[in-house]
């Protein structure tokens, strides 16, 4: 493995989601059918196949409500689905989009100021390298540059 790891949603967060768990607003997800277009999964992190169910929900990557924990809309499968596995290579599911924001989060889960920036994809993973050496960067959150829905956690591999 390279020097980052792109890392989706855990499967226990997954299950527990998918079992009627609440999600970040105290709400049980919705279940909705997919047309197959734009529902991308952040725990295989593959796009939801047309016909297939999925959860929309409120999600908030963080272990703790404080003021830069953001929350906001994910897709998940609502049926299981393999995790994706770790990897220093961006997954698939993001290649088609141009740009995608980049944020960099201190050890205390907020927002380390001047990291946030729309990035190329082609640019992602050497951005996310130079991030990742600096001391004050726990890790990252791949987000949607359009809507800003957190998409991936980067972390150091």
């Amino acid at each position: 493995m390279g020097l980052i790891k792109f890392t989706a949603m855990s499967s226990d967060e997954a299950d527990a989601l998918r079992s009627g768990a609440p999600d970040a607003y105290g709400n049980a997800p919705e279940r909705r059918i997919s047309d197959g277009q734009g529902i991308p999964c952040r725990h295989c992190l593959r796009g939801v196949k047309a016909g297939r169910p999925y959860l929309i929900l409120a999600y908030r990557p963080f272990p703790e409500t404080q003021p830069y924990a953001e929350t906001g809309p994910i897709f998940l499968c609502a049926e299981p689905c393999e995790r994706a596995p770790d990897s220093d290579v961006m997954p698939e599911l993001f290649r088609a989009r141009p740009d995608w924001l980049l944020r960099g989060y201190g050890h205390d889960d907020r927002i380390v100021y001047g990291t946030g920036a729309v990035t190329p994809k082609k640019d992602i993973c050497t951005r996310a390298h130079a991030l990742l050496q600096r001391d004050d960067i726990a890790y990252l959150h791949m987000r949607s540059a359009q809507y800003n829905c957190y998409q991936v956690r980067i972390e150091r591999a």
